[in-house]
């Protein structure tokens, strides 16, 4: 392939089994494709239904360049109501989804020579949305035996003078994990103590089935060096709206509008009016969906726990994700997702692509209905691994 007029960025990809997935399952009907973080569900029809009504109203333009005004005092209205966070209207951006959001954030804030902690493991887009920025992404080992949780004691370690930021998810992706208010108590005596920021991707907040979430802007003193990422993928079952917001400082909000104008000029307005309504309706809207996904998360994690040579926690802390640990079958996470794919027609994603600490793992996503997941699971101990 000719490459002369690409960038070294590019250049340098490399492909994980994961990416190969479409190819991998090529020619395969009946596949359980348990690997895409996407729920099934399609977006309740209330927030639809005011996101067509309002462009048929006229929202079909530019919004002003932080987002409409109403929809960030819907944000405003949620954080008040659901966690008793007071956030101010300016410190609030809407973008074009949780992705552009991170990637945005951390583009504004980290440049060359910079470290950022990331846990391991976590979401892949983390450690290269650092990367492309110019900083170097560090990488902090989680492990099963703490239920995957950010130890703060280990996240000190990795402090060195170049640290200017670290990354954290709860509920987590791949793993579920939940950090607790004390965790994050902990981690910011530490942010404070080495004066770095905090990106606290909060997307799958609803998702907490084992222990309560708790915002890192809750802990005192955190919001003038917080960043939260939020969106409408994951709670309100909305990927294809493509909306995210952050809460950040002014002057990061600032650097995020700035570098925004030659990047995506403003969030989709259709989707800020999905949103409002989202935001301010969301909870009653979603309660079935919620309910629906912890019976799937828990009854799938049962059964999975009935296979010879596998485990995964139990009970699940939150998303809609297992990371089941494979390492009795004595195949590592590649062969394992291989074998289970040619064998029992199933597809799920190698651990380790999520971090080095993720070998020996598989992650599950429990995002077809409960009859699937049962005969995915039936597949999967009939090949007698």
């Amino acid at each position: 392939m000719e490459t002369k007029f690409m960038a070294n960025r590019c250049l340098n990809f490399k492909p994980t089994l994961f990416s190969r997935a479409p190819e991998l399952m090529k020619g395969m009907t009946d596949v359980i494709n348990l690997s895409i973080g996407d729920p099934d569900f399609t977006t309740p029809a209330p927030i639809i239904e005011a996101g067509c009504k309002d462009a048929l109203a006229g929202h079909t333009h530019y919004t002003a360049v932080r987002g409409d005004a109403d929809v960030i005092d819907a944000v405003v209205r949620y954080y008040k109501r659901e966690y008793d966070i007071d956030v101010d209207e300016k410190n609030v951006c809407m973008l074009a989804s949780a992705d552009y959001a991170g990637f945005i954030s951390i583009f504004s804030t980290i440049q060359q020579g910079d470290e950022v902690l990331i846990p391991d493991p976590s979401f892949t887009a983390y450690a290269a949305q650092v990367e492309y920025a110019g900083g170097t992404p560090v990488f902090v080992p989680t492990s099963e035996d703490n239920q995957w949780r950010l130890d703060p004691a280990d996240l000190e370690k990795y402090i060195t003078p170049k640290t200017k930021a670290l990354v954290i998810n709860s509920p987590n992706n791949p793993t579920g994990a939940i950090l607790t208010k004390e965790d994050l108590e902990a981690i910011a005596d530490i942010a404070k103590k080495h004066d770095l920021l905090v990106f606290s991707d909060e997307i799958y907040t609803w998702y907490d089935f084992a222990t309560p979430f708790t915002s890192m802007l809750s802990i005192p003193g955190m919001a003038e060096r917080t960043v939260v990422i939020n969106s409408m993928s994951k709670n309100y079952v909305a990927t294809g709206a493509r909306l995210g917001w952050i809460i950040a400082p002014q002057q990061i909000i600032s650097g995020v509008c700035s570098l925004g104008l030659s990047m995506v000029y403003t969030a989709p307005a259709i989707s800020q009016r999905m949103a409002k309504y989202a935001l301010d309706n969301g909870r009653e809207v979603m309660k079935p969906i919620m309910d629906e996904f912890k019976e799937r998360l828990f009854k799938t994690a049962e059964r999975i726990n009935k296979i010879p040579h596998l485990h995964v926690q139990y009970p699940p802390m939150g998303t809609f994700y297992l990371y089941v640990n494979i390492k009795e079958t004595g195949l590592t996470s590649d062969e394992f997702v291989l074998t289970v794919l040619e064998k029992a027609h199933v597809m799920v994603v190698p651990g380790q692509n999520f971090g080095s600490c993720g070998e020996g793992y598989v992650r599950i996503c429990v995002t077809v209905g409960l009859p699937k997941l049962m005969e995915a699971c039936d597949r999967i101990e009939a090949i007698g691994l």
